[in-house]
């Protein structure tokens, strides 16, 4: 503790010892020849505005001042702290910070961004010579961190909390790692380059290189592989989109990143899907999601949607670098790292520490990836197993519509319909939603719906009999009542019930029967327990991956 400490405390442990010494009584009346007791505060407390300090007496004899006893209940200002201009900066900022709290907390959400906003930009006006700026670089983090969260939990960017729990996105993993550079490998890249056309730039530099270096070692080897064999289900459609859209190929890789492919990809910041929308931004681009739906998952949505972003983000940046680097920390960002450096070029900001630690490890990454993969040999990657691709057709429905009953009419397994429509949360589709189903079929379901009123399209089933059925097995297989089917199917005389003809569709009137509340708690518990799981996974990660390098994220 620094001597300039103990005056308060001195202060403090005598108004105490006043206050055992003296009834309250007493202390509340004034002192003769003084003002009252509670006029005198201690440095550093407000005084109320009505009342004027009143300054004690000079001492009338000869003792110097540094050897006179300290006036205890005297208002006293403490020497100001001298402060350098990225301790200033960090702690308005910090000050700006909690007022947007405040506003977020008072409802109005204008206001916290206002404040918000200021406490990035006085911490990006700190002076790059600045001997420690490295304070408000360190800062600047934290807070674009914290504000993303509120972005998330009080702006309207949060993930639905009956939203499913899946697999966690691998970019946090690979942005917060550092890797050592093979010189050997700068050779085999530029090569790789020039064998391959692309429509991006692809830059070799050390960045890079550390990053190829990573997905070239056996680690590196398993994330590549894992996300491009997933990637077989969704590349073509992916590739069409992009090219629809006016977007260079190689941003497939973002997708890569973001999720490994996958469409339930969650991550910790609530980003959803395989391009890893928030709420808000994907509202922006048509993403919608409810209780029974959200559009983040659905891989073609997400993917049209990305690639308007990305092309949204070209024409206001005029670099892809800069754009891939705003899909990561955001427009606003990107932007004010501009104004400050002058520089509206990635790698300059980079080298400047411009922009936050994981956007400038993001785009060395997405490059990365796509040099890797233009010569997947020659780095000893292989990517000849991928996945089938999905080919669907798509039906607008026009009732509420369960799953169960998507699948009856196609003729396929329930999971291969909820494989199709990942974006379907519940065990239901909403009136009006589109919904993917096996390719070659959609006019023949859109038939069989049609047999089923709307108003029953949630419970009813369809069931195609088969060799040995029998109405009474028929109807103890859906605890449906044998004359509620035969009356349900009054297109078929009652000689068909007595023997019945493999191949026909019957309509059963099922009844909706919703899980036992202790199910529905225990399942709730599970996924609460898997959020739970992945969560201490990512911390344990992310400990790890700070132990091995001398900086944390």
């Amino acid at each position: 503790m620094t001597s300039s400490h103990y005056p308060i405390r001195i202060t403090l442990a005598c108004l105490a010892l006043s206050a055992i010494a003296f009834p309250s009584s007493l202390l509340a009346q004034p002192l003769p020849g003084r003002a009252a007791v509670s006029h005198f505060l201690p440095a550093g407390m407000k005084r109320p505005a009505h009342e004027a300090p009143v300054e004690p007496e000079p001492p009338k004899d000869s003792v110097p001042g540094s050897l006179r006893p300290p006036l205890l209940l005297a208002s006293k200002e403490q020497p100001s702290e001298v402060l350098s201009q990225s301790q200033r900066a960090v702690r308005e900022a910090d000050r700006h910070y909690h007022s947007g709290k405040f506003f977020l907390q008072e409802g109005k959400p204008a206001e916290a961004r206002r404040e918000f906003d200021m406490a990035v930009n006085v911490l990006l006006d700190v002076p790059e010579q600045a001997p420690d700026r490295s304070l408000a670089e360190k800062k600047l983090e934290e807070i674009i961190r914290l504000i993303h969260r509120y972005d998330i939990d009080s702006l309207g960017a949060g993930v639905s909390p009956e939203s499913p729990v899946f697999v966690h996105s691998p970019l946090p993993e690979i942005l917060d790692l550092t890797f050592p550079i093979d010189p050997q490998l700068k050779g085999k890249a530029l090569a790789s380059l020039a064998a391959a056309s692309s429509t991006l730039p692809l830059t070799v530099n050390d960045a890079v290189l550390s990053y190829i270096n990573f997905f070239t070692s056996p680690r590196g080897k398993r994330v590549i592989e894992y996300g491009m064999k997933r990637s077989g289900k969704y590349r073509e459609m992916i590739s069409r989109v992009l090219d629809e859209e006016g977007i260079p190929q190689e941003l497939i890789h973002l997708a890569q990143a973001e999720s490994g492919f996958s469409p339930r990809a969650v991550s910790y910041m609530a980003a959803a899907g395989m391009w890893q929308f928030v709420r808000s931004r994907g509202a922006e681009y048509g993403l919608g999601v409810t209780k029974l739906a959200d559009d983040r998952l659905d891989p073609e949505k997400a993917t049209r949607a990305a690639a308007r972003h990305l092309r949204d983000l070209y024409a206001q940046m005029g670099d892809w670098y800069l754009a891939m680097a705003a899909y990561n920390c955001g427009p606003y960002c990107v932007e004010r790292a501009v104004q400050r450096t002058g520089y509206a070029d990635f790698w300059e900001l980079r080298a400047r520490r411009a922009l936050p630690r994981d956007t400038m490890n993001y785009v060395p990454a997405i490059l990365a990836m796509a040099i890797v993969c233009k010569n997947p040999e020659a780095y000893g990657i292989d990517l000849s197993s991928q996945d089938t691709p999905q080919n669907y057709d798509t039906i607008r429905l026009s009732a509420p519509t369960s799953i169960a009953l998507l699948a009856d009419a196609a003729d396929a397994p329930a999971s291969e319909l909820r494989e199709l429509n990942p974006a379907i949360l519940k065990s239901s589709a909403p009136a009006g939603y589109e919904v993917h189903v096996p390719k070659g079929r959609g006019n023949s379901i859109l038939a069989a719906l049609e047999s089923v009123p709307a108003e029953r399209r949630v419970a009813w089933r369809l069931h195609r009999v088969a060799e040995g059925d029998t109405l009474p097995l028929i109807a103890r297989r859906y605890s449906a009542a044998p004359a509620a089917i035969v009356s349900a199917n009054s297109r078929l005389d009652a000689a068909f019930f007595e023997t019945l003809s493999s191949g026909e569709m019957l309509i059963i009137p099922a009844v909706l029967r919703e899980p036992p509340a202790p199910v529905r708690r225990a399942a709730a518990a599970r996924a609460s327990s898997r959020a739970s799981s992945q969560k201490a996974s990512t911390a344990r990660l992310a400990t790890v991956s700070h132990n091995r390098r001398p900086a944390g994220r």
